[in-house]
């Protein structure tokens, strides 16, 4: 399983916050009063503005794999000899790795 970057941690963060948030907000329909009321429209209003901002980040570290991965294709097709190297190291290193357990 590929370890995950903090920026994915921090998405994957706000989304459970986000998704609790909405089942406090469940939760809590059924309770009436002005000072609930008034914190409940605050919590909302709070929920939709980190769905937009969890959308946009989301948005933005996709462009980030995107282009990782144009440059890793460019790199490839620039040095095929290099990457095959690289490739076959690796799959050294591993097959070796795997044959010690």
């Amino acid at each position: 399983m590929p370890r995950k970057t903090p920026s994915e941690k921090l998405l994957r963060d706000l989304q459970t916050v986000v998704e609790d948030a909405e089942a406090l907000l469940q939760a809590t329909a059924g309770q009436a009063g002005e000072r609930v009321d008034g914190i409940r429209e605050r919590a909302k209003a709070s929920l939709k503005q980190a769905k937009v901002r969890l959308l946009e980040a989301e948005g933005e570290a996709l462009e980030q794999v995107r282009e990782v991965a144009a440059s890793a294709d460019e790199y490839v097709h620039e040095n095929p000899w290099q990457a095959v190297g690289v490739a076959a190291g690796v799959g050294l290193m591993l097959g070796l790795l795997i044959s010690r357990r």
